[in-house]
């Protein structure tokens, strides 16, 4: 009775297996929605997908989506990009919404920017509602000395044709900042700025620094301009101490240079002095100088010294 039951245990096994790898291949549910939805799809190019290792709802959702938005696609190009490494939802769904704004995108372009790295669809939400881009406090120095800091807001909207290629929006930050600080730093005086904060605007705006960028610059409003220091007279300041430091060092030099010379003129002296001894002896010895002359001169000497030394003065003493 068991023997005979093994049978039917494996075959039921077997129809288990087929129906599991049925259903896998053939996505049934997928393509009775995508046929009561309008969309044609055969069975035979969803097993396709399976087998070229492509999810059938990836591609066959946002083609009903499509369908429905009365947008014509091909469902091999949809294919082709998934394979790609594209996001094919997000392209259908910036499609839609193109389509919606009046915005010219083909699909080759949406392709190109989602495989570029750029999110297709929020390029066209920016283009339809721009947006708003703040750079950081901007420092710049008049031309009186005196150090502004503003910030800006840079309204910007996507510009479709430029995504592929175009510079971001550190490129635009990086532009508006130096337009911000050409122009505060040509300005005579930092009141000027402070009175008309447009005239900024006015002349970086000027400069069409949405050259090569991805965006459209539609306008830049100076948001806050503050006073900083007063680089001018910190300039002037260090100024001055540099040149104290370079005197002081100058009058050290010239008083060393002094006092090595007196030294050097002591020296002489000595030397001088220790000479007076010899030239002593030499006269004595050769007559020409008496005992009792050298004796007066010992007594000359020694009042000198004397009166030296009631007076405190040293160099007398010595």
């Amino acid at each position: 009775m068991e023997a005979a039951a093994i049978p039917f245990i494996v075959l039921g096994t077997a129809l288990v297996v087929v129906l599991f790898l049925f259903f896998y291949f053939v996505p049934v549910g997928l393509w009775i929605t995508a046929l009561f939805s309008g969309v044609r799809v055969g069975l035979g190019t969803l097993i396709g997908m399976r087998l070229r290792k492509v999810v059938p709802g990836e591609i066959v959702r946002p083609l009903i989506s499509a369908t429905k938005a009365n947008i014509d696609l091909d469902i091999a190009q949809m294919e082709a990009h998934y394979l790609a490494g594209g996001r094919v939802g997000t392209v259908v769904a910036a499609l839609i919404s193109a389509d919606r704004a009046n915005i010219a995108l083909p699909w080759k372009r949406a392709t190109a920017i989602d495989l570029a790295g750029r999110d297709v669809l929020q390029a066209v939400q920016v283009s339809v509602n721009p947006k708003v881009i703040e750079t950081p406090r901007i420092a710049a120095v008049a031309k009186d000395g005196i150090q502004v800091v503003a910030t800006a807001k840079v309204t910007v909207r996507a510009n479709i044709e430029r995504l592929v290629g175009g510079a971001g929006e550190e490129t635009i930050i990086a532009r508006v900042g130096e337009g911000t600080v050409s122009s505060i730093g040509s300005a005579d005086n930092h009141k000027d700025v402070l009175e008309n904060p447009d005239g900024i605007s006015k002349r970086v705006l000027e400069r069409g620094l949405d050259a090569g960028t991805a965006f459209e610059i539609l306008s830049i409003d100076i948001a806050d301009v503050d006073i900083g220091r007063n680089i001018g007279a910190e300039l002037q300041t260090d100024q001055a101490e540099a040149d104290k430091n370079i005197a002081q060092a100058k009058a050290e030099e010239r008083r060393a240079m002094a006092v090595a010379r007196e030294q050097e003129m002591r020296a002489k002296v000595v030397e001088a002095e220790a000479e007076v001894p010899l030239a002593l002896a030499e006269a004595l010895r050769t007559g020409n100088l008496g005992v009792m002359d050298t004796y007066r001169m010992d007594n000359i000497q020694a009042d000198t010294r004397m009166r030296g030394s009631i007076a405190g003065d040293e160099d007398a003493d010595r």
